[in-house]
């Protein structure tokens, strides 16, 4: 069978031939049918995360298939569509860029409703990270007003998504034209070269919420759109890790910082994703995915990297 795997820190990875896998006992076969292509992905190749698998490793640290076999005690079935995700997949052994695998059956999680598999294996970070900042970390209310900071993105697309069907007037914001027609149904876009519209936003400070995903010098700036007592929910960072605050113009302005750690919330965002997930496959939320070739997964690791990627990319054995 095939594989994309890393044989040095920070090289592209390469399609090769590899056996086919054994199952071991207390886990789980299953046919993969899609693997994702996470910035975490890009991130243990480069060599200089803390994790590292032994070399030449599959990348993968997130995917989706079908059982082929499992133990009986696992409550998978052969022909269960099935998550992946966990027990160091792609981080401390082998991910899910290969066409079978053998993982612990505590990293194969049956899904509540069917999924294409592009979006079984994609929707997970951005569906409950969403759901996270807006219900339990912002406690968004119903008819309040959110901006979201790149809303054409997988994550603030997301959250445009989920603050719409909570009853929010819903404001998507993103960095270029031709990103508009991605910002999602109900959502109002506002392109941040349109200085008549931001200046517009800081003038009015309409928001009661912002979701940022971009991060960066700017951060400050945007939180201005927020009306006093509101808040800023910080969520990415892209655009730069660093931002400078002058704390009595902050004081002055009145508007929280909520940093929002997905790493504590796993066990919550396990909770959710039921739900999600039938959301999901009723059609209530969509996810964009670009799908790759197998012999395509460096081209899908560059596209990340320079994003040039809408949605989540995500390799099709």
């Amino acid at each position: 069978m095939r594989a994309a795997r890393f044989h040095t820190w920070g090289s592209a990875p390469v399609v090769d031939e590899v056996p086919e896998p054994a199952r071991a006992e207390g886990e789980v076969l299953v046919d993969v049918q899609a693997a994702a292509v996470a910035h975490l992905d890009a991130t243990v190749a480069s060599g200089t995360f803390n994790l590292k698998p032994p070399l030449p490793y599959a990348g993968g640290v997130e995917g989706a298939g079908v059982v082929v076999e499992s133990d009986v005690d696992s409550g998978l079935a052969p022909g269960d569509q099935v998550m992946l995700r966990g027990a160091g997949l792609g981080l401390l052994r082998d991910g899910t860029w290969t066409e079978r695998l053998s993982v612990p059956a505590k990293a194969a999680n049956k899904l509540d409703a069917p999924l294409p598999p592009e979006v079984a294996a994609t929707f997970y970070v951005p569906a409950t990270t969403a759901f996270v900042v807006l219900h339990d970390v912002a406690r968004l209310a119903e008819d309040e007003q959110v901006i979201v900071v790149g809303a054409a993105g997988a994550v603030g697309s997301m959250v445009a998504q989920q603050a719409v069907l909570a009853g929010a007037k819903v404001t998507g914001i993103v960095g270029r034209a031709d990103q508009l027609g991605h910002v999602p149904d109900g959502v109002t876009g506002i392109c941040l070269d349109s200085t008549e519209d931001i200046e517009r936003l800081a003038a009015d400070r309409p928001a009661s919420l912002l979701v940022d995903t971009l991060g960066g010098d700017g951060l400050v700036a945007r939180t201005r759109w927020v009306r006093p007592g509101g808040r800023a929910a910080v969520i990415g960072y892209v655009t730069g890790t660093e931002v400078r605050v002058d704390l009595p113009s902050w004081l002055l302005d009145d508007v929280a910082l909520l940093p929002v750690n997905m790493i504590r919330q796993e066990r919550r965002a396990r909770e959710i994703s039921g739900d999600l997930v039938k959301k999901l496959s009723a059609g209530e939320l969509s996810l964009a995915v670009q799908k790759y070739a197998f012999a395509d997964a460096a081209l899908a690791l560059e596209d990340l990297r320079a994003g040039r990627v809408r949605g989540r990319a995500v390799l099709v054995p």
